[in-house]
């Protein structure tokens, strides 16, 4: 997980592009999704971190965004409720 506080646009820019880095999160609400969502672009700079996989999120306890992974985190209410 890289704190978007600790890595300059620069860095932050190639790493996209190489796909190293394809998934930002709200670290406070424990909310992942894709770097083109809508929310997420909105959300603070101190509050967005970025994951090499959805693995990795999903072990540092996030959970899918509502809006850009509308079917990820229909399947993730379900199991939670049930």
């Amino acid at each position: 997980m890289i704190y978007h506080t600790e890595i300059n646009n620069s860095e932050l820019h190639g790493k996209i592009r190489r796909r190293e880095i394809r998934w930002a999160g709200n670290r406070k609400l424990k909310i992942y999704g894709t770097l083109n969502c809508a929310s997420g672009k909105r959300m603070k700079r101190e509050n967005r971190v970025f994951f090499h996989s959805l693995d990795q999120a999903k072990l540092n306890g996030f959970r899918p965004c509502g809006h850009c992974m509308r079917t990820e985190y229909l399947n993730w209410k379900n199991r939670i409720v049930q």
